[in-house]
Formats: structure tokens, C-alpha cells, sequence
């Protein structure tokens, strides 16, 4: 075998050329391309690359052009293999998963729980796909076991039952690891649907944050810590509201976690009064999106009152006005909780009084969007107005919700002008909850700020790591499919807060680019075969900085391959 140039189309390629004997007649096969010579000569790396082929393969350079013998179409091509999966197991053993999981495999179990459930983790989080499209592409994976299609679908029945234990014990080493702080937790909800119209017991209809309103989903509820790092999660029916979730969150982080002292951020999904009693009653603290519009009319005077509020800046950038206040308002939210009185078995109510502060804010850049979206939904809404028919199928959260019936024939709808008035009055005004008297106005202005650390986590669930739509059908297994999720994500979240440790501020994205591209050609010459490193993606040589993971060899023998 040698080294060779060859001349087509004005351009000379490099080509590695097996000789052989056919007769009496000495011919040549391509082994491989390796590109045209003037892309080559200005890749320093290549010449590195060509002369430890040489040391290896014994190849001989020659330059011979236009030789008949030789047809490019015929040229063999390397076999693309992934090592950058080795990133997310130095994280995957730092949290001794490999050991939990061999704690929980069950006796009658043969084959490598740890192996099977890590295998659809680096499936997740590099190259999302089915459970049948990751059985048939795993060797995409260097060095990693080949693992049963059926033994990845039984591991998902075992994530399923001991959820709990997982949770647990990854919960336990964030805090070792990391000193994971839970003095705040971040909680909201999402959903998922599925490529399906069948309901069961966990798969239902309901409100879909996907706009998916025909197919079936599931609820998820999620709390993270403060640098947006998983803390733990529940599956709800697809058709449980946001409000209904919070029981068996609190549940869990009194129970599973031992969380005793917190304070929850969430949106206004959770905010009714009966759910603030509930976290007051775990001693917990709350701050939460409020609902303004709702409030009692003396506390509105008091928001639009511009007396109290503090500025905390006005000033002109770009000929626009930057203008953003808040004001502190007590508050007494009353909650009155019907019972039935044990001695007497009569029903009575009970008077319950939230003491809370009323953060009020107002900024003129949220008051440009609020006017703009109105105007959007009165557009709408002046469209369905042309087209009545189509009205009652439509959601109050579109544009429906500046129409009403009229009064004297309930058959035709009007533009609801008195409500368009109202919303007005609201425009730039946002009001948040809280039942932390202690902490100061931009203290709590700045937790609930950072609520947005769950909305990403959302996003990253949904498109970099592409839980949805879900491919399993049965309860059980959806739930297993939830736990492969959950500690893909974790992983990579992991990922990200160590490169933020280290000064490098890279999205989930480019991490997952980075890792794909940490790739070997692979490529067999004269019987033997060899791992041609390729080029890193951008933050690659990073990743692997950070992860204290030997950067491999230009070229590699595939037998003394150490990952």
C-alpha cells in the first residue's frame, strides 16, 4: 500500500492505493480518499496525520498521475464512530449511577442494566431517536457494549419502579458534589404530547403549552435549584391543571428530598389561594406571579396610584425611554375554606389570612409589548367577528377573549370595547406574591427574575433533547422513558455548570455539537484497523479541558484504543 496522487478535473487528490497481482498483471484498488492536496497543504494537522500513517502502515509515497488503473468511484469510505460519549460517562460514574444501577438490577436480570439505561442517556442527549432507531445505530458509539432491543425496553420498566430511589440518591450527591443550595426551588409546569389520539390513565386531552389540542399528553411538574440544575420531577394525566400539581411536589420535597426550609418561585399557573395556604402549611415560603386584574379595587387604586414607587432607572438609550419602578404594597389575602365539623358534621367556613407583600413593577418596554399584543388579539378577534361560525370552537385565549354575545340576541358576538378599556389601564404593570416580608423589593424581584431557569429547562427538554413527541404507549414505559429524560438532563446540565465554572458560557446546543463532533473515521488498511481522529467543533477542546479527558491521538489502532 502507498500514498498517491492523482490528477482529475485539474485538481491532484491524495488517495491511499492498494497494489495487487491479478495474473501477470499489477493492479491498484483506492483504499480511501483523503481530499484534494492544495485543502490538505494548508492543513498543518495533515501532515502529522499522513506521517503517522506512513509509520504505521509502512505506506510508500509516490506520485504517479492519470494512472488507468485507478477508478475513484470505487473508493472505499470510512466509518464514522462517536468517543465523545466518554464526556457524559466521566459525569455519569462522578454520580455513581453505574454503581446505583447495579444495586437496583434485580437478580433474575442477565444482561447490563447500567450499559442499557446509559446507552439510551447518550442517545438522548446527542442524537435523539426511537428505542428501535437507537438498537439499530448503537455501533454509531465506539467501544460501547452491544446492547438487546427488548433489554431496553425492560430497562425502562425498571427506571419506572424505582423512580423514587434515583431520585433519592442523585439528589443526595448534587449536594455532596456540588453543594447544591435549595434554599430557593424553581418550580412550573409543561406538557408533552404524543404522535396519538388514545387516552388511558396517564394519557389524556387537556391544555397543551404545545398548541397539540387533538393529541393525547402527559403533565409534567419540575423543580430545579437555583443554577437550574434538576431537583426532581412528577408525571401528572394529561388533563391535570397547573394548580392540581403542587400537592404531590410538596409531597416529594418535604419526604423524598427532606427539605424543610425553602422558598418556591412559580408562575401564576399554581397561584390560587387554597395552594399558598398549602406551601404556608409546610412552613415553606412562596413568591409567585400574581393576577393583578383579579385583585380587590382598593389594592388596583393603589397600583395605579404613581405615589411610593421607587425608580430604579430612567434614562434614554437609542431616542428610547428606559423606565422601570416597583412599589411595596401590603397585602391580606383571604382565603375562606369550607369544612365539615367533625363533632357537629355540619359544614363551616373557616377565615384564613395570607400575610404577604405586593410587589408591584412597571416598565414602559413591557408596556410597548402588552399594547402590541392586544392589538394582535383585536385583529383576531375583529377577524372572527367576520366569520361568527367559527367562534364558539375557539380558545378565550386567542382572540375570542375580546368578544362577547349581545345582549339582545345571544346568537351574534360584539367586540368587547369595555374589557379592551380595562386591559389598558395594565399595560407595563406586573405584580408578584410573596410571603417573604424579610427579603427586600429587587430581592424578589430578582428570584422570580430567574424563574426563567426552568422555562429554558423546558426548552432544552423539548428541543435539544427532544422528549416529544413521546414513542411508548404504555404507562409504565412512558414513565421509564421520563426517568431516561430526567437523568439525561441532568447530565447535561452537569456539563453546563461546570464550563460556567470555568469561564466558558456555552449554550446546550453547542455542547451537543461540540460532543458530535468528537468523532474517529474509522478504517481498516492491509487487515488492520485504524481511527483517524477528526476536526473538534467549536468549545470541543474546552469540554474536553474541563472534563479532564486526554485529548486522543490523530491516529489510533483500534486495539489500543483506552476510552
Amino acid at each position: 500500500m502507498y500514498i498517491k496522487t492523482t490528477h482529475s478535473k485539474d485538481k491532484d487528490y491524495i488517495q491511499i492505493v492498494e497494489s495487487y497481482r491479478e495474473g501477470d498483471k499489477v493492479k491498484h484498488k483506492v483504499k480511501l480518499n483523503l481530499g484534494r492536496a492544495d485543502e490538505l497543504a494548508l492543513n498543518p494537522s495533515f501532515v502529522k496525520l499522513a506521517e503517522r500513517l506512513i509509520e504505521i502502515a509502512k505506506l510508500k509515497p509516490v506520485d504517479e498521475k492519470n494512472d488507468s488503473n485507478i477508478d475513484i468511484r470505487k473508493s472505499s469510505e470510512g466509518e464514522i464512530k462517536n468517543w465523545g460519549w466518554t464526556v457524559y460517562k466521566k459525569i455519569w460514574n462522578m454520580f455513581e449511577l453505574n454503581i446505583l444501577l447495579k444495586k437496583i438490577k434485580k437478580k433474575k436480570i442477565k444482561y447490563d442494566l447500567n450499559a442499557s439505561v446509559f446507552l439510551m442517556c447518550i442517545q438522548h442527549l446527542l442524537n435523539p431517536a426511537s428505542k428501535l432507531a437507537l438498537y439499530e445505530n448503537q455501533n454509531d458509539y465506539i467501544n460501547q457494549p452491544e446492547i438487546d432491543l427488548n433489554h431496553l425496553y425492560r430497562s425502562l420498566d425498571i427506571l419506572c419502579e424505582n423512580k423514587t430511589i434515583i431520585e433519592k440518591h442523585l439528589f443526595e450527591k448534587n449536594k455532596t458534589l456540588f453543594n447544591m443550595s435549595v434554599d430557593i426551588v424553581f418550580y412550573d409546569v409543561t406538557t408533552f404530547y404524543f404522535e396519538s389520539f388514545i387516552s388511558d390513565e396517564l394519557k389524556k386531552n387537556g391544555f397543551s403549552k404545545d398548541c397539540k389540542f387533538k393529541e393525547v399528553q402527559v403533565v409534567l411538574g419540575l423543580a430545579i435549584d437555583i443554577e437550574g440544575r434538576p431537583i426532581g420531577y412528577e408525571l401528572f394525566p394529561g388533563n391535570t391543571n397547573d394548580g392540581k400539581t403542587i400537592d404531590k411536589i410538596l409531597e416529594s420535597l418535604e419526604e423524598k428530598f427532606g427539605i424543610r426550609n425553602i422558598i418556591i418561585v412559580a408562575d401564576r399557573g399554581i397561584n390560587s389561594k387554597i395552594n399558598l395556604k398549602k406551601i404556608k402549611d409546610k412552613k415553606y415560603g412562596y413568591i409567585v406571579a400574581s393576577r393583578i386584574k383579579n385583585i380587590a379595587d382598593e389594592i388596583k387604586q393603589k397600583i395605579f396610584d404613581s405615589k411610593d414607587y421607587t425608580d430604579i432607572n430612567n434614562k434614554i438609550k437609542d431616542n428610547e425611554e428606559l423606565n422601570f419602578k416597583y412599589k411595596i404594597i401590603e397585602y391580606e389575602n383571604i382565603l375562606k375554606e369550607k369544612i365539615i365539623d367533625e363533632k357537629t358534621n355540619e359544614e363551616k367556613t373557616i377565615t384564613h389570612t395570607l400575610k404577604e407583600n405586593l410587589i408591584i413593577t412597571y416598565s414602559k418596554k413591557r408596556a410597548d409589548k402588552d399594547a402590541a399584543d392586544r392589538l394582535r388579539l383585536i385583529e383576531k378577534a375583529k377577524n372572527l367577528l367576520e366569520n361568527q361560525s367559527q367562534i364558539e370552537a375557539q380558545s378565550k385565549r386567542g382572540g375570542k377573549k375580546y368578544l362577547k354575545k349581545e345582549k339582545e340576541n345571544q346568537c351574534n358576538w360584539t367586540l368587547d370595547n369595555k374589557l379592551i378599556e380595562a386591559d389598558k389601564k395594565f399595560d407595563g404593570y406586573y405584580g408578584i406574591q410573596t410571603s417573604e416580608k424579610n427579603m427586600t423589593a429587587q430581592e424578589i424581584i430578582e428570584a422570580y427574575h430567574k424563574l426563567w431557569k426552568i422555562e429554558e429547562s423546558f426548552r432544552i427538554m423539548k428541543s435539544t433533547l427532544e422528549t416529544r413527541p413521546i414513542f411508548h404507549w404504555t404507562p409504565k414505559r412512558i414513565k421509564g422513558h421520563f426517568v431516561v429524560c430526567f437523568l439525561s438532563f441532568l447530565l447535561e446540565r452537569t456539563l453546563e455548570y461546570e464550563l460556567k465554572k470555568n469561564k466558558i458560557d456555552a449554550s446546550p446546543e453547542k455542547i451537543k455539537k461540540a460532543i458530535n463532533s468528537m468523532t474517529f473515521t474509522k478504517l481498516e488498511i492491509n487487515g488492520e484497523i485504524f481511527l483517524v481522529k477528526n476536526k473538534l467543533a467549536e468549545y470541543g477542546s474546552q469540554i474536553l479541558k474541563v472534563s479532564k479527558i486526554p485529548a486522543m491521538k490523530n491516529v489510533s489502532v483500534l486495539n489500543e484504543l483506552v476510552l
